[in-house]
């Protein structure tokens, strides 16, 4: 075995690599809970992409073919019913160890410097994520697929000029036809897995090139002993990959429990509506996305004509304080000239455009967290009051924006999404000023 490790690790870098991102890989010694949901999202990454893979060997894409194929799965092949809800449940599972991961990172600062790059990186896998499934959602040609895929690819309508030649491109067709059922299944099963490949190789290079955080948001770099190995690190391997196996069997026993109890959780995880074939004739009562969508459904479902005086003000209120606290006079000029063309644009534009803008910008607007944060202290146990509060806030507006889209938009639940979309972005527009102010503790030199 020495010798046959010997032969392939002069033809490829086989020790290289497993000391680099392993064995040799020094990690901050104070990892806690919040840092499975890292190993997790790979391990779900990869029942995926199997379960995928199995699910493709009796899938038809073809809107004859395509419902039918999918209930002879469950019905007919071997095990196939297992393997179409590890796919369907799993998909949910993968967001919420996504969000759970993103949330670490605001907890203990992950997005700050040096990690820049990788939080970018990791924010381009969350969009390609959202761009897998909402791709995946369609394959199964159920009822509630095709008119949530309608709704979805209708929202391209509403930007000026290009909007509906890029909702034809997006269909392939006039309506969501068969063209369009192969081009999902091609970028669904293809495409896309190959580049959440590669970016999440891409993300653990950047990751471990400048070293992982820790809850205490101290760089171990910066203490090294006169080996230079950092004073508060330890070996990855096999100190954290003994516990992260402990968090696998954990996490896939709640998974198993939710696949062989209730793999559609009520219709979060897989609506009542999908078990029936689409039909061009008959539109569901409510069309609403899979529940990780929701939040962002209710910002675009808010933004109606009459909510349009106060995101006026909002702008403004942000504009001015921009304004006032720059000291760039290009920045000053930003403040003063972007305001007043969203203002103009508020009342000149549909609302329906501005929906799909905003939908679009609460999820872009997490690229811009490392340099809008500009707290003094990464992790929030040296944090002051405001960000822990401004946080706490965030948490359960997304929780409930993600409630109210599941909800018809009228009456309480319109005004409550109205309310919610303006303190979601609240969040991060005033982020810049309280992050700045917030009263914070000392940071020890060393790890706690």
């Amino acid at each position: 075995m020495q010798s046959l490790l010997e032969w392939v690790d002069a033809r490829f870098p086989l020790l290289k690599v497993w000391n680099e991102h392993l064995a040799e890989y020094y990690a901050p010694k104070n990892f806690n809970f919040w840092y499975y949901f890292g190993s997790l999202a790979i391990l779900m990454l990869v029942l995926q992409i199997f379960s995928g893979i199995f699910l493709t060997i009796h899938y038809k894409p073809d809107v004859g073919l395509a419902f039918a194929s999918v209930e002879y799965i469950m019905r007919d092949v071997p095990w196939g019913w297992f393997i179409r809800y590890l796919h369907s449940t799993g998909a949910s599972a993968f967001f919420i160890v996504i969000y759970l991961h993103m949330f670490r990172a605001l907890l203990y600062g992950s997005h700050r410097g040096p990690r820049e790059l990788v939080w970018i990186m990791g924010m381009v896998i969350f969009v390609a994520l959202m761009a897998e499934s909402f791709m995946g959602y369609l394959l199964p040609w159920g009822n509630m697929s095709y008119w949530g895929a309608q709704v979805i690819i209708n929202l391209f309508d509403a930007i000026p000029v290009i909007g509906p030649g890029l909702s034809e491109w997006i269909r392939g067709d006039f309506v969501i036809s068969d063209a369009t059922l192969n081009r999902f299944f091609a970028f669904h099963v293809a495409a896309v897995p190959l580049v959440l490949v590669i970016l999440v190789f891409m993300h653990i290079v950047a990751l471990h090139r400048v070293g992982s955080n820790n809850p205490d948001g101290i760089e171990i770099k910066e203490n090294k002993g006169a080996d230079g190995i950092p004073l508060d690190g330890i070996p990855f391997h096999p100190y954290y990959t003994v516990k992260d196996i402990v968090a696998v069997v954990v996490f896939l026993i709640v998974l198993s429990s939710v696949l062989f109890f209730a793999p559609e959780l009520g219709g979060w995880f897989l609506e009542h509506d999908n078990f029936t074939p689409a039909n061009v004739l008959q539109t569901p009562p409510e069309i609403v996305p899979l529940w990780y969508f929701t939040p962002y459904y209710s910002i675009l479902r808010a933004c109606t004509p009459d909510y349009m005086i106060y995101l006026s003000i909002f702008v403004g209120i942000v504009g001015a304080m921009t304004l006032f606290s720059a000291r760039n006079i290009m920045v000053k000029a930003v403040a003063v000239v972007t305001p007043l063309i969203l203002i103009v644009g508020f009342y000149t534009l549909e609302a329906k455009f501005w929906g799909v803008v905003a939908m679009g910008v609460s999820i872009m607007v997490f690229f811009a967290l490392p340099w809008l944060d500009r707290s003094t202290v990464k992790s929030i146990r040296y944090r002051g009051w405001m960000y822990k509060t401004a946080l706490g806030i965030f948490v359960v507006t997304f929780l409930v924006l993600g409630y109210l889209g599941t909800q018809p938009p009228e009456g309480l639940y319109k005004a409550l999404a109205q309310i919610g979309t303006l303190i979601y972005f609240a969040f991060f527009a005033f982020m810049p000023w309280y992050s700045q102010i917030d009263k914070t503790k000392p940071v020890p030199e060393r790890v706690t």
